[in-house]
Formats: C-alpha cells, sequence, structure tokens
C-alpha cells in the first residue's frame, strides 16, 4: 500500500466512511488537532530518561495517546455514523485519577507556573495548549453538529493532566518550574 494517494490534491480528505470535507472543515480542523498534541506528547515523552522512574508514567501516557487518538477517530466521524472506540466517562475519569496520583506527589501552587522547565515539562506545557485548542474545536463542531459530549470532557480534563504532568516532570527531574512574579 502506498502512502501517497493523491486524492487530497484538491484540497479535500475524507472523513471515516468517506464522506469528503474541505481539509479547512471543522472536524478536520479538530482531529488535525488532536493529531498534533499527539505528537507533541510523543515528543515530550522523547525527552524522559530512559530509567525505571518513568515507566508508570510512560504507562499513563500510552493510555492517554491512544484515547487521543480515538478521540481523533470521533471527531472525524460523520453524523449518524457509528465510531468503533467511542471515548466514555471512565476515560475521563482515569484522567482524573491521574492526575490525583500526580499531584499529590507536587507542592501546592502557590504563583502562576510559567512553561518551561525541563525539556519534556516544556513539551507537555506545549501539548497542554494544543489539547485546549482541539478542545475548543470540538466545542465549535458541537454547536453546528452532534459530538459525543464526553470528547469534550476528555480534552478539557486531558489538559488539566497535561499541566500536572508536565509539574510532575520537571520536580522528578530535578528542575524547579518557572512561576510568574508578581
Amino acid at each position: 500500500m502506498k502512502i501517497y494517494t493523491k486524492s487530497g490534491d484538491k484540497g479535500e480528505t475524507s472523513l471515516v466512511y468517506g464522506q469528503r470535507v474541505s481539509k479547512h472543515s471543522a472536524r478536520v480542523e479538530a482531529y488535525g488537532t488532536c493529531d498534533e498534541a499527539n505528537s507533541m506528547i510523543g515528543l515530550a515523552i522523547s525527552f524522559l530518561p530512559k530509567d525505571d522512574q518513568w515507566t508508570e508514567l510512560l504507562e499513563t501516557f500510552h493510555v492517554v495517546q491512544t484515547k487521543l487518538f480515538h478521540v481523533g477517530a470521533e471527531l472525524a466521524t460523520p453524523v449518524g455514523k457509528k465510531v468503533g472506540w467511542p471515548i466514555q466517562e471512565e476515560d475521563v475519569t482515569y484522567l482524573e485519577q491521574q492526575i490525583d496520583k500526580m499531584d499529590e506527589e507536587l507542592p501546592a501552587l502557590t504563583n502562576f507556573v510559567l512553561p518551561g522547565g525541563t525539556q519534556a515539562g516544556a513539551a507537555l506545557h506545549a501539548a497542554r495548549t494544543i489539547a485546549r485548542r482541539a478542545e475548543r474545536n470540538a466545542i465549535a463542531i458541537s454547536r453546528e453538529e452532534e459530538v459525543n459530549p464526553t470528547v469534550v470532557k476528555y480534552l478539557n480534563r486531558l489538559s488539566d493532566f497535561l499541566f500536572v504532568a508536565a509539574r510532575f516532570v520537571n520536580q522528578g527531574m530535578g528542575k524547579a518550574e518557572p512561576t510568574l512574579q508578581v
């Protein structure tokens, strides 16, 4: 199978089930932004040291990246069609549990955190902002078409997860996170 199909050369692409849409459609923007967030998470992971300290977090990120792929699939599925892997409340709950577990090991926030710290932490902050954009895109679609409301909740919680993960990684790598001085 060839990677290129040439079917998008005129500015259109296919949603799941083959419906053709413009590459600048809201759905393509939304699932493309999920892909962008997923790629940034992958970049962040690549900066983590290769030792046992990060095994559990890496396993969590594998679940998160898989679910984010599923979110993208939902956003790429036209209204009225069935999605293969729907995002469910337990997926949101999983993120909340991971947030709580990491947050227990972090000092309380006393200032606004500036994105940065380690390369992994900074990349997780970048992924967080991309996840926020994906959430805004999903909300925009939901104003016009039916969208699984749990997708929006998942993206909202994902950005929270990525914020806490960035702090967790920075602390675990011994790098103080930059804070806003007011």
